[in-house]
């Protein structure tokens, strides 16, 4: 009997179109999202103009003078039936962030909605794994799942801040996030990190889709030798 190590079968998915722009793959769990992600930007098909992933959907937009949108949904549909898609062999990175959480101007805030103390808050923050399982909303911010049960349900603020500073750790519903750049934004933060995470110029992105990251909690003293240096 062959041996099936390593191997899935074909996701299920449901397909929508995206008005004439493209398709939605969406799937039933983050892994068949991923997977399925890493599988389409392996195969390099030279209709597909952009693949943007997210925590279980995979937004895949073509070029319409090389394919047409009904020749796209049966390429994408017959994939998904025919090709068996193996579990990708590039392992994720896991990527530490220091986060000063004394500069979390929203961290007694959180901590008094969950009935939990900041240093609680800190410790069940920092002691949890992520997932970055997109990347969006300004150039690098990731989108890192899950919180742990005790800080899931803190809602976004009443009135969004009109300038969130770059590194703030923020977060809301079941994730958290940090902002590369400042920005307007309605999550509560609950500290930040001194690194780059992002450099245009350089085309330096820290994160990646499937990376894992960890936050390191630091002080203020840290916290300004870090200023200014990209994550490894």
């Amino acid at each position: 009997m062959a041996s099936t190590k390593n191997k899935s079968t074909a996701p299920k998915a449901i397909i929508q179109p995206i008005a004439d722009m493209g398709i939605l793959v969406r799937f039933d769990s983050e892994s068949a999202c991923q997977t399925f992600s890493s599988f389409i930007r392996g195969a390099e098909y030279k209709w597909i103009l952009d693949t943007v992933p997210a925590y279980k959907a995979v937004a895949l937009y073509h070029k319409p003078d090389c394919i047409s949108l009904e020749s796209l949904i049966h390429e994408i549909t017959s994939a998904l039936k025919i090709k068996e898609i193996t579990t990708p062999t590039q392992k994720s990175k896991v990527v530490e962030v220091p986060c000063c959480y004394e500069l979390g101007a929203d961290l007694e805030i959180v901590a008094e909605l969950k009935g939990l103390t900041t240093k609680e808050v800190i410790r069940l923050h920092s002691d949890t794994e992520y997932c970055v399982y997109a990347v969006g909303f300004s150039p690098g911010f990731p989108y890192l799942g899950y919180l742990p049960k005790e800080l899931e349900g803190i809602p976004r603020l009443a009135t969004p801040r009109l300038k969130v500073p770059a590194g703030a750790v923020g977060l809301t519903g079941i994730q958290t996030g940090i902002y590369p750049e400042p920005k307007p934004g309605g999550w509560h933060l609950i500290g930040q990190t001194p690194n780059l995470l992002v450099d245009i110029l350089t085309q330096y992105f820290a994160f990646n889709i499937g990376d894992k990251v960890r936050f390191s909690p630091i002080n203020k003293s840290t916290f300004k030798k870090l200023v200014g240096a990209k994550l490894k």
